[in-house]
């Protein structure tokens, strides 16, 4: 979303968000603007131990430590990981640390970043990303909550987990399920729905079906090298295999 509209991998400067993937490859890590990680669980934060290599280790420079947004405690928790001897490891000098809170806003190049917290079992956040006109919020891992509905309202694209089959009989709900999805997009009255974050019982056309029962706009899954545009009239998926 730099600059005017464009697909989102048609800049070879992008900021990250940990949940999506890091490439160990120099050209992500040097043009990377900044990380932003959304909840501690590993499956959103791991992918930062291999950064944290890359930006100290392999052989390129850094001008500065990568900009890091993540809940509160999260440069404790990479040093629990990274350190091996009682002098912990320089978490800092790989990332310039900065912790979320609830209303959280930043403008990194021309993307301007809030976020909200959510609705989890740990400490979780969503976040909109706006820039030129166009405007994307990314759910994390949440149950329904205000907090997100507020975040996406009138958005182009809501990216949606959707990891429930069903909601629990018992105890607190913490993910969406399908039509949960559905529903926070058509609340919000967002544009575009993306479901993401799809859980082992469900199938990806299964998601989209059931979300789709629930909100009347496009739906799609968010596929592994699949491009979605954002902030054009008519947003659209390119399919790529690269």
């Amino acid at each position: 979303m730099a600059g005017p509209p464009r697909s989102a991998n048609s800049s070879s400067e992008r900021f990250c968000n940990c949940s999506l993937g890091w490439n160990t490859g120099h050209r992500k890590i040097v043009k990377c603007w900044g990380s932003r990680v959304l909840t501690l669980h590993a499956d959103h934060s791991a992918d930062l131990l291999t950064a944290y290599y890359a930006a100290l280790y392999a052989d390129i420079r850094l001008a500065a430590p990568i900009p890091l947004f993540g809940p509160p405690g999260i440069a404790d928790r990479l040093a629990g990981f990274l350190t091996n001897t009682s002098t912990r490891s320089p978490i800092e000098s790989a990332f310039a640390v900065s912790e979320l809170h609830d209303g959280h806003q930043v403008a990194i190049g021309s993307l301007r970043l809030t976020s909200r917290a959510v609705a989890h079992d740990i400490p979780a956040f969503a976040v909109r990303i706006e820039a030129a006109g166009g405007s994307l919020v990314y759910s994390g891992d949440t149950a329904p909550c205000p907090g997100l509905t507020q975040l996406a309202e009138g958005c182009d694209v809501l990216l949606c987990e959707a990891e429930s089959a069903q909601a629990p009989d018992e105890g607190d709900q913490v993910h969406h399920t399908p039509e949960d999805a559905g529903d926070t997009a058509r609340a919000a009255r967002a544009d575009r729905l993306v479901v993401t974050h799809v859980g082992r019982f469900l199938t990806p056309q299964q998601a989209v079906d059931r979300a789709s029962a629930r909100f009347d706009g496009p739906v799609d899954y968010a596929a592994p090298g699949t491009s979605f545009t954002v902030g054009q009239a008519t947003s659209a998926a390119v399919r790529s295999t690269s």
